[in-house]
């Protein structure tokens, strides 16, 4: 493993997908796709083109969401 990769912080990780597709799963199950507009230190997260998922169906579009960070449980790149 090369020194740079075991540096990365989780704070590095956000934000280099910045700008990017992610999945976030909700400390309920209900799963968010879209794209990673902002986030802050407390992980609130804006998303834009965002979908909803629940028990893996589609179930909603939206334009943009605002995700409150104490609901995440993790988010994934895609």
């Amino acid at each position: 493993m090369s020194e740079q990769a075991s540096k990365k912080t989780p704070t590095d990780f956000l934000n280099g997908i910045l700008g990017q597709r992610v999945f976030v799963r909700l400390n309920s199950g209900i799963d968010y796709r879209g794209v990673l507009s902002c986030l802050d230190g407390y992980m609130n997260i804006a998303l834009e083109q965002t979908e909803e998922y629940v028990d893996g169906e589609l179930r909603n579009r939206y334009g943009d969401a605002f995700i409150r960070g104490n609901n995440v449980l993790y988010i994934s790149a895609l």
